[in-house]
């Protein structure tokens, strides 16, 4: 039996671990999850509606993209690996770990504007996406309710992401900004760090594929203003990876070296993201110096599958926090998943030697990007029975 990955085709995070399986050519089953099986039984075990989710051929049950990609490249089907997402070297690891946050997270702002703020050119699309979801049995009328339901989470969500009639015009010359970056690295380099995919361009994938370039209005903006971007979310889409030269090689950059444009789109990462996980960290730290009681292995709130300080959506009192971003105020949710990344790139950088280290903060440092490898909630952030929960108390 192959792999089953059970997630919205429109789904943000189920394009990071779509695109992994594809580039990987590991034989797999796309599985919406409107059928009765996800609904009954994935469901149930993993202990919160959430996609993707990967059930092995063996029945196991892995949620998380994360999880999904370290299964093959870490664990128990690494012979399945055709190209590795991890770098052997401490800078570029450093690198593709900055835009595996990045794109999941960073690129929040332009991935929701974008998807909720043009029903005229989207809403149909988005609605025809979203009925997957649903069971076949439903109504017309059922399928409407339950997507009006959802698009009203969406977009309360996207308040929660700083989106809004005030930022709308930021958010869109900041996205062009990064379109523009990004196209000039790719005129050289058809993915971040040379000739294949790794970490950083399966974390960018989870917003440029499925919201910025499957959606109408953002696909039309990329096609038009950014055709390079385009060309790399199809390179990895594919089955197999593909390049525009034959000759192509599928080697990294050697020498561990990080080209002018990358360092760019890297300087973009702190403008952009560095004041926001910032000072999401410093609420996060007021929240557990307020919760010292708080058992390990939990998440301190009543729902255990919340994945905000205060809920499911990072809304509402202490779980919201304020930033400067491009010149104004925002505020956004908290949300504690982004922490475990961030301790991914921190953990891979304390393993290596000194000098090893000393040449990371030194490109990172150059680039805005030092705060990261030093950046740490007073508690950390363990997943635990597919569920983000806080560690013991250091």
């Amino acid at each position: 039996m192959p792999y089953r990955l059970y997630g919205i085709p429109a789904g943000l995070y189920p394009g990071k671990a779509r695109s992994y399986l594809r580039q990987q050519a590991i034989d797999f089953i796309d599985v919406a999850p409107g059928c009765s099986h996800f609904r009954n039984h994935i469901v149930p075990a993993v202990g919160r509606w959430i996609n993707p989710i990967m059930e092995t051929p063996d029945g196991d049950l892995i949620q998380d993209t994360v999880d999904i990609i370290d299964h093959f490249e870490r664990g128990p089907a690494q012979h399945l690996v055709r190209c590795t997402a991890y770098p052997t070297t401490p800078v570029h690891l450093a690198v593709s770990h900055v835009f595996e946050m990045f794109g999941g997270e960073g690129l929040l702002r332009p991935a929701m504007h974008y998807r909720w703020n043009f029903d005229d050119e989207n809403l149909d699309f988005i609605r025809s996406e979203f009925s997957l979801c649903f069971p076949s049995s439903y109504s017309q009328e059922e399928a409407d309710e339950a997507f009006d339901n959802a698009s009203s989470r969406m977009r309360q969500a996207t308040r929660s992401f700083g989106v809004n009639a005030d930022t709308a015009p930021l958010i869109e010359a900041a996205f062009q900004e990064w379109l523009n970056l990004f196209s000039t690295h790719l005129a050289d380099h058809p993915y971040l760090l040379g000739g294949h995919a790794t970490l950083g361009d399966y974390g960018l994938m989870a917003t440029m594929w499925q919201h910025l370039f499957r959606d109408p209005v953002p696909q039309f903006l990329i096609k038009r203003t950014a055709p390079r971007v385009g060309r790399w979310v199809e390179r990895m889409s594919t089955i197999e990876p593909y390049h525009l030269e034959p000759e192509a090689s599928e080697d990294l950059i050697t020498d561990d070296n990080v080209p002018d444009t990358l360092l760019a789109m890297m300087r973009f990462v702190a403008e952009e993201y560095l004041p926001e996980i910032s000072a999401h960290v410093e609420r996060a730290n007021q929240w557990l110096a307020n919760h010292p009681n708080l058992e390990a292995g939990t998440n301190g709130v009543d729902d255990p599958a919340a994945r905000g300080l205060t809920g499911s959506l990072g809304l509402g009192g202490d779980a919201l926090t304020t930033f400067e971003w491009r010149g104004r105020k925002i505020e956004t949710g908290v949300m504690p998943y982004r922490f475990w990344l961030m301790q991914r790139l921190q953990d891979d950088l304390a393993i290596a030697e000194p000098a090893e280290q000393e040449k990371v903060r030194n490109v990172l440092r150059s680039t805005g990007l030092e705060a990261l490898l030093d950046l740490k909630t007073s508690r950390r952030v363990e997943r635990v029975n597919n569920l983000e929960v806080w560690g013991p108390t250091i």
